[in-house]
């Protein structure tokens, strides 16, 4: 859905310069210029944005739930870790992007979801996105959101990244995670407490061309996930009229799950051997809650969490 946005979004821009209206493209690449910073410093988030109707009717189409399990203390910067990335991050858009699922059940707490700086890059796009809630996932962005002084900021990153999407099969538990510990160094930095969440259903959304690691296909998705930075699942779904072809999303339900806060305290310069504690406990965590709310959500107890 995204994608399709901002390919609009881009169109308009094209036609802007290729049309009458130049200027007004040259007047919006000078106001580019001048707020290229701005997804890295809290972003611009607008609650009319975040309440348009049709986010009430996108929740309630798969349906999306937010199901919270432990109270987080606004006085508090927390970092969630959502997991599993899918194809689409429904879970994530709908609950941490829209009005008023999170808000609702975590009051006095802003939540924003970092995506990758590639797409505050696309024209009025970027506009759009920052409206929701999103801000970039550099560095400078996390740490931006992390330091807020009164608590109440919320840092939601898709762990596994990009490269997790191509897992995205129905019934997948593999998460991309044992390599990546830099948002367990920014918690410390920052002494944000760490928050598990996982959503259940994420991954049933699409049907992926099988592409078993050692394939060619996955070796070639991601030699181009590497140039590009993003990834390219081939899936499809539904279509609008019959089930049997297209890129509509299944109406699946996805239940995310926000677990209960680690406390982390602040540490400037943390140590390798630190980093990896808090790391391992942090995937402890991960695993229990997972293992408590598998069965509510048609988990076989047999199944459980790949760590990759």
């Amino acid at each position: 859905f995204l994608s399709l946005v901002a390919e609009f979004c881009c169109g308009f821009f094209v036609i802007l310069i290729l049309g009458n209206f130049w200027f007004l493209a040259v007047l919006y690449l000078l106001w580019l210029y001048f707020d290229w910073g701005t997804p890295s410093a809290g972003g611009r988030r607008s609650h009319w944005v975040r309440s348009w109707t049709v986010w009430k009717y996108f929740r309630e189409y798969f349906p999306i739930h937010l199901i919270k399990t432990s109270e987080l203390n606004p006085n508090h910067n927390y970092l969630l870790g959502f997991h599993p990335h899918g194809v689409l991050v429904a879970g994530a858009f709908g609950n941490f992007c829209t009005d008023p699922p999170f808000k609702n059940l975590f009051p006095g707490l802003t939540p924003y979801l970092h995506i990758m700086p590639i797409w505050f890059g696309c024209p009025f796009f970027r506009e759009y996105i920052m409206s929701a809630g999103m801000v970039s996932a550099s560095k400078e962005s996390v740490s931006h959101v992390l330091s807020n002084k009164g608590g109440g900021h919320a840092s939601v990153i898709v762990i596994g990244g990009a490269e997790e999407s191509l897992n995205a099969h129905p019934g997948s538990l593999t998460l991309n995670i044992l390599k990546r510990k830099g948002f367990i160094k920014m918690a410390l930095k920052h002494g944000a407490h760490l928050v598990p969440v996982f959503s259940f259903g994420e991954n049933e959304l699409f049907k992926q061309v099988a592409n078993p690691k050692g394939s060619w296909l996955r070796n070639v998705q991601e030699k181009l996930q590497k140039i590009m930075g993003f990834a390219l699942p081939l899936f499809h779904a539904r279509g609008v009229f019959q089930y049997s072809f297209g890129l509509i999303p299944y109406r699946q339900p996805i239940h995310t799950v926000v677990g209960s806060p680690i406390p982390v305290k602040q540490n400037l310069n943390p140590t390798t051997e630190e980093i990896d504690q808090l790391h391992a406990l942090y995937l402890q965590k991960l695993q229990k809650l997972f293992e408590e709310h598998k069965s509510n959500y048609g988990i076989p107890a047999h199944k459980s969490l790949i760590f990759e």
